[in-house]
């Protein structure tokens, strides 16, 4: 059985132990996103976080438009990671999510060149603590104007630029599909570089049903060819007059 979990944003209307009873009744795993004060609430329902939410910084900086492809970030960002790759470790949480950023007019080289040279030193780190920094690909034509990770290759470009088993990326099923398209045939390719999946309903980023262009069960069953071993996260946004329903309806769509 694929690994279950749930993004915690698309639910924050739900109090987070009524959401980890949820996941118990359901057969999740896991809650995704979460700061690791929060890990710890979960634990208590026998969950885990598989990845991190993005760091709250005064800077601003770690959040999805002002990361790592800009040199001038990289100083606060390493205190920011500093403190936050020991965090996660000790909460239990595997993987530390990490952004581009917004081109803000660099060339796609620029931005892999800036990124690498900004997560390069995090990588020791990383490795002696266990943990795995995931940068998450995200569509620029909807959602996020103007972000960097905006496509796989890309992505691919930058992990194999920093050479680490440490570094891998998030593949947002629904954003790449935005973007590119040919869901199945780049997980078999891209598979290597994968370190963690998001879904979500493609118009829409809602449920996971037949108003969807995207068939999940095959989405699945393509990622569980690949080796794959971690979780598969929901992150859609409910839009049916029951969330629990609604969550309940993916995992099924998803098994």
């Amino acid at each position: 059985m694929m690994l279950h979990s749930v993004c915690r944003w698309c639910f924050d209307s739900t109090p987070l132990p009524v959401l980890a009873e949820w996941c118990q009744e359901l057969g999740i795993k896991g809650i995704d996103l979460l700061h690791p004060s929060e890990a710890q609430v979960i634990a208590k329902f026998g969950l885990s976080c598989p990845v991190t939410a993005a760091p709250e910084h005064a800077s601003g900086l770690g959040c999805i438009e002002k990361a790592f492809n800009k040199t001038e970030h990289h100083e606060t960002l390493w205190e920011i990671y500093k403190d936050l790759i020991p965090q996660a470790a000790a909460a239990g949480i595997p993987n530390v999510i990490t952004f581009s950023g917004n081109r803000e007019g660099l060339t796609d080289e620029e931005g892999i060149e800036n990124c690498a040279a900004g997560l390069a030193p995090l990588l020791p780190l990383a490795e002696k603590h266990g943990v795995t920094l995931i940068m998450e690909l995200l569509n620029s034509k909807v959602d996020h104007p103007d972000y960097q990770c905006d496509r796989t290759d890309w992505g691919i470009a930058l992990c194999e630029k920093l050479g680490s088993p440490r570094f891998k990326l998030l593949y947002d099923i629904y954003h790449m599909q935005v973007m590119e398209g040919d869901v199945i045939a780049t997980i078999k390719r891209a598979a290597p570089y994968i370190g963690h999946y998001h879904t979500a309903g493609c118009p829409g980023r809602n449920e996971l049903d037949e108003t969807q262009e995207l068939y999940y069960p095959a989405i699945v069953k393509a990622i569980r060819d690949t080796g794959y071993t971690g979780f598969l996260a929901q992150e859609f946004i409910p839009t049916w007059d029951d969330p629990k329903a609604a969550l309940t309806d993916a995992v099924a769509r998803c098994s």
